[in-house]
């Protein structure tokens, strides 16, 4: 596996890191609690030692899923990556409206984006005790929450460095003017968004600006939810539930298709699945410090491992990015 520093932090990290949303089965359908331990595991085995999960996957399911499958490694032999500020359990609503959802035992749950400072204490006490440990290595806000000053909740992280709680702080989905908002308060380090071979928005801002001010940047959704491993041309039946079936409406299938038939043969050239040659060439885009990958099981994690050790030359990544021009 290939390990990279998280900003201007000490904390190194692996480059392709285990994303942890399906584990909590929330919008993916259902979840497998045996499968999602060995996914863990079996990704662990194979140098994928950074965790990325959050409080609002399945509801605290997916950390424990995490606290669970790390129990028999050295904690600091892992990385664990977590969030806050996506509220499913307030008492009384406050923040951002969020959307309406179903738990995954099918009960009505709304959920707001807030991250007031009491409430980014309680959120990390909760997630602690989830992923049975006393600290976590990045922190990151899970959306904006535009009722509260980015200062007043990046005081609260601050207190949370200073007791040695998280090691370091990061912020997920902000644009380039939040970042530097959230920098006049505390370190970050860390920028999580969207990214894929699909979805390039953030190459004409945030890019630029985390190379010239040594902002990491964490891609999600690499796969665009699995759309890139060309299963969803094979006769894919999706779960009820599961987010997917309509999230896919919004790319033209059919030059997407095209694109991966056209990208297939290179894979097959490097004894590759058209999944590991779709992570291999985000890693090595700008700014690109950890490439996410979800799996349901070790198989899908272990093949998500492997495919750091896949060799591009410039030639071929350029074709790959000449391949993309005709989407």
């Amino acid at each position: 596996m290939e390990f990279r520093k998280l900003g201007n932090s000490t904390l190194e990290v692996s480059a392709i890191t285990f994303g942890a949303w399906a584990a909590g089965g929330w919008m993916w359908g259902s979840t497998d609690r045996k499968d999602a331990v060995e996914a863990i595991i079996a990704s662990y085995n194979e140098g994928v030692t950074s965790i990325d999960t959050a409080p609002i996957y399945g509801q605290g399911v997916s950390e424990e899923i995490v606290g669970e499958a790390i129990k028999g490694i050295s904690r600091d032999k892992v990385q664990l990556l977590t969030k806050f500020g996506m509220r499913w359990d307030l008492e009384s609503p406050k923040g951002n409206f969020a959307m309406h959802s179903e738990n995954n035992e099918g009960k009505a749950i709304d959920i707001y984006r807030y991250a007031g400072k009491e409430s980014v204490i309680k959120e990390v006490e909760d997630s602690l005790k989830r992923l049975g440990t006393d600290y976590i290595d990045l922190l990151q806000i899970h959306w904006p929450d535009t009722t509260t000053p980015i200062s007043e909740t990046m005081e609260a992280v601050d207190i949370l460095l200073q007791q040695g709680k998280i090691r370091t702080a990061g912020v997920s989905n902000y644009s380039v003017d939040q970042v530097k908002e959230a920098r006049e308060t505390v370190n970050i380090v860390s920028n999580q968004v969207p990214y894929s071979m699909l979805n390039r928005n953030i190459e004409a801002d945030l890019v630029p600006y985390a190379l010239e001010n040594d902002l990491s940047i964490i891609a999600y959704s690499p796969m665009e939810r699995g759309l890139l491993t060309g299963k969803y041309f094979k006769d894919v039946n999706f779960a009820s539930g599961d987010h997917r079936s309509n999230y896919f409406g919004q790319f033209n299938l059919e030059k997407v298709k095209t694109f991966l038939e056209k990208i297939e043969p290179l894979a097959e050239a490097k004894n590759a699945t058209l999944s590991q040659l779709v992570l291999k060439w985000t890693t090595l885009q700008p700014a690109i410090t950890i490439t996410l990958a979800g799996a349901r099981n070790a198989e899908q994690s272990i093949s998500n491992a492997q495919a750091i050790h896949i060799k591009l030359s410039s030639e071929e990544v350029q074709f790959i990015n000449d391949a993309l021009k005709q989407l």
